[in-house]
């Protein structure tokens, strides 16, 4: 049974820092994409960062330079580091994996397909409240 729990969420202040974990596990790691999404009060939601099974990256546009992401496929865990945080970026943060026929295969890595499309991602977790005020 696929588990994904997020953690390190909470309040802080603009141009401040978090570090976001998530704790993966039930399935081989390193055969997903994996992704953080967010989802603000009335808004949909909407893709933050993924990273491939070989460590490529895609991000936002709105938190290029300012948030990375990062895997230890020997812990499960996925990372995002966000500085510089913005009032705009509150929000309920998730973890995804995507896998089961929605990565391609290619020269021993999984690769994400529509890495940014919430729809493409199988499995979520329940979710850590980022809250930045100005």
């Amino acid at each position: 049974q696929v588990q994904l729990v997020e953690s390190g969420g909470g309040s802080v202040q603009s141009g401040g820092s978090l570090r976001l974990s998530c704790a993966a596990s039930g399935y081989t790691y390193s055969s997903y994409c994996m992704g953080w999404f967010r989802q603000a009060p009335g808004k949909e939601r909407e893709g933050v960062a993924a990273i491939d099974s070989d460590g490529s990256t895609s991000y936002a546009d709105s938190v290029k330079g300012r948030f990375t992401i990062s895997q230890d496929n020997a812990k499960n865990t996925l990372y995002l580091q966000m500085n510089s945080l913005k009032p705009e970026d509150t929000a309920m943060y998730y973890c995804a994996a995507q896998g089961e026929g929605k990565t391609y295969y290619g020269g021993g890595y999984y690769y994400c397909v529509g890495p940014l499309r919430p729809y493409e991602y199988n499995y979520w977790g329940q979710g850590t409240q980022v809250t930045v005020s100005s």
